[in-house]
Parts: C-alpha cells; structure tokens; sequence
C-alpha cells in the first residue's frame, strides 16, 4: 500500500509539473532563458503577495488568456 501511495503522489508531481510547463508554452516563452523565467517568477511573486491590485490585474490577464483557448 505504502508504494501505490507514493507511486500516486509521483504522477500527480509529474502531472502537476507537465501543466506548469504547460503555462510557460501558452504564454509565449517557451525559448526564454531558464535564469530569466526564474527571474519573471520571483519578481511577480512578490509583486502579487505586496499589492492586491498588482495580482488582480496578472490574473484577469490570465483569467482572459485561459478563455481564449479555443480560439
């Protein structure tokens, strides 16, 4: 039982990881510098935790790109 549990909690890892990448491809910088997508997250980070606004602007850019999707 002890390794379904941690074979199962490996996918979801996996799974959860493969989507994160996922996110850089649909935003347009799939060939960006690993050092300067870093660098993009660590600076929006913590951007979004000091003002609210700052984090509901990014997600409404966010919440707009995931609805065109289809497109």
């Amino acid at each position: 039982m002890r390794r379904s549990t941690s074979s199962e909690a490996r996918k979801k890892d996996t799974r959860e990881k493969i989507e994160l990448g996922g996110l850089i491809v649909k935003a347009g910088l799939r060939y960006e510098k690993r050092a300067l997508l870093l660098g993009l997250l660590i600076d929006a980070g913590s951007r979004i935790r000091d003002d609210e606004t700052e984090s509901a602007r990014l997600t409404a850019i966010g919440t707009e790109a995931f609805g065109n999707d289809s497109e």
